[in-house]
């Protein structure tokens, strides 16, 4: 059961005016959307809330204006595209707030869709400002927060309406918590994390929040080279954060401490450059040639993975194991996806896996479908790994 204020808790919303917060910072160019999978995501819920007679009053925020309305970043493109999505008629005001929102919200009839102009044209947006929540508060009966990928910033539109409007996670959100549930918080054990991406110190945090709560923890992509010298080995010229050598050692005795096993390459794709096709070839993590760069795992690593991964019941996935933009140093991070997907697909393992490097390399390996759930979260599923408070959870769990 989840702790959260559902859209099952909220009963008849026929001719209620309700809030709802999305996350449609998407990718444009041009005045055009160019992804639309952040809009589609909220779908069920907009249709919910239609077909219930709701009138829907969509509130985001795009780019970063500071606090003052910039043309380039309105909302007006996002809304034809929702439309389009949607498929029925969203209207469009050109403020959020004040006279102009007000006049857009009165005229809406049951079941209609309305978005409001970007929260972050005003500077009580980002401050949180009481009046500025007040402000958007007076065009809605009902709080829906759809927005979990905003879900760290205690911004008005993400935090300060939950505390004065009757709140609700809508059905992604609520998949996201619920996905995140049995992620971390009440996992079926063993779990197992996968941790890659380039750097240590980005993930510091992260790191030291699992090694207290995971089973395993696999270190993969450029991070691995900075424990593998911590560990006395050569990594040539790869990418490695040698100065915190003592960090990577305090965290694999916290392991320790903690029952986690470590699981680090025993071998990589070694190269000279970082291009397309470079000529490569793979060697023990003993025998890293001093002009060589580690930009991907070898098939040894690989199995270890698998085998980690055929030995939990939940897998938490967050950064590529190798550089897998570029072939072939994809090559270590598609099979382990693949294996994931293939244990998830067979009903034997739960894999939650987010952040945006992180779907693109599942997209890559073709098994975004096939896992439990992907997050389409950067910064909120980072912080929520790394175990910080989310604002805009908060708000909606103290009202459970």
């Amino acid at each position: 059961m989840t702790r959260f204020r559902t859209l099952d808790d909220a009963g008849d919303l026929k001719g209620k005016r309700v809030l709802v917060r999305v996350d449609f910072n998407v990718p444009m160019d041009q005045g055009r959307v160019t992804d639309a999978t952040r809009i589609r995501r909220v779908l069920p819920t907009l249709r919910e809330l239609v077909e219930a007679g709701a009138k829907v009053v969509l509130l985001a925020h795009f780019g970063r204006p500071k606090g003052k309305p910039v043309p380039a970043e309105s909302l007006r493109p996002i809304a034809e595209a929702t439309a389009r999505e949607l498929g029925r008629p969203v209207a469009f005001a050109e403020d959020c707030v004040g006279e102009t929102a007000a006049a857009a919200v009165a005229a809406l009839k049951d079941g209609d869709v309305l978005m409001l102009e970007n929260t972050r044209f005003h500077a009580g947006e980002e401050k949180n400002d009481p009046a500025f929540v007040k402000a958007l508060a007076a065009n809605g009966d009902v709080y829906v927060n759809e927005a979990f990928s905003a879900a760290h910033r205690a911004h008005a539109s993400t935090e300060g309406l939950a505390h004065v409007l009757p709140a609700y996670a809508g059905r992604l959100m609520q998949a996201e918590l619920d996905a995140l549930t049995k992620g971390l918080e009440a996992p079926a054990r063993p779990v197992v994390a996968i941790v890659g991406g380039s750097k240590v110190s980005t993930k510091i945090d992260l790191l030291k929040n699992l090694v207290a709560k995971v089973d395993a923890l696999v270190i993969g992509g450029g991070m691995a080279n900075t424990f593998l010298h911590a560990a006395g080995l050569g990594v040539g010229k790869s990418l490695c954060e040698r100065d915190l050598a003592g960090t990577a050692q305090a965290i694999i005795e916290a392991a320790r401490e903690n029952n986690c096993a470590i699981i680090l390459p025993v071998d990589g794709v070694v190269a000279e450059e970082f291009k397309a096709g470079a000529p490569h070839h793979t060697y023990g993590v003993d025998a890293i040639p001093e002009n060589g760069m580690i930009l991907d795992i070898g098939s040894l690593s690989v199995d270890r993975i698998s085998a980690a991964i055929d030995d939990a019941k939940t897998l938490v996935w967050n950064g590529p194991v190798g550089a897998f933009e570029i072939a072939p140093f994809d090559q270590g991070t598609v099979a382990a996806a693949r294996h994931a997907a293939a244990r998830t697909k067979a009903g034997k393992l739960v894999s939650v896996a987010g952040g945006g490097d992180t779907v693109a390399a599942l997209n890559h390996a073709g098994v975004s479908e096939d896992f439990t759930y992907i997050s389409t979260a950067g910064g909120a599923f980072l912080e929520w790994l790394e175990g910080k408070p989310l604002p805009g959870v908060d708000a909606l769990r103290r009202q459970a």
